[in-house]
């Protein structure tokens, strides 16, 4: 496989089936919930750290996190969480992955 030179995207896009195999592998991985607080309280994934992307405080509290640890990034549909793995990139995060479809397309 060729390495990418694309630095614009500093984070990995899974799939649900990837993104799950990956939790499971990797027990020092952070499970991060962007979403917001009602839709958190809908339903979430176990385990998840819930951090509402859209607060004017959200780089502030994710820059508080230990940026050395592997972060599996999720919001509804999968573009608030690509938002937020390029931002944590952009801060020193250097393990991050984004559930490509968010949880619209968890099946587990």
């Amino acid at each position: 496989m060729i390495p990418s030179t694309d630095t614009k995207q500093a984070y990995r896009n899974l799939t649900p089936s990837e993104f799950n195999e990956l939790l499971a592998e990797r027990p020092d991985a952070v499970l991060l919930d962007i979403r917001t607080p009602a839709e958190v309280l809908a339903g979430a994934l176990v385990d998840a750290i819930a951090i509402d992307f859209m607060t004017p405080d959200f780089t502030q509290k994710v820059a508080q996190l230990d940026k050395t640890k592997p972060y599996l990034v999720y919001c509804r549909s999968g573009n608030r969480s690509g938002q937020a793995c390029q931002l944590m990139s952009e801060l020193g995060f250097a393990e991050l992955y984004n559930l490509s479809g968010g949880l619209m397309n968890w099946p587990y």
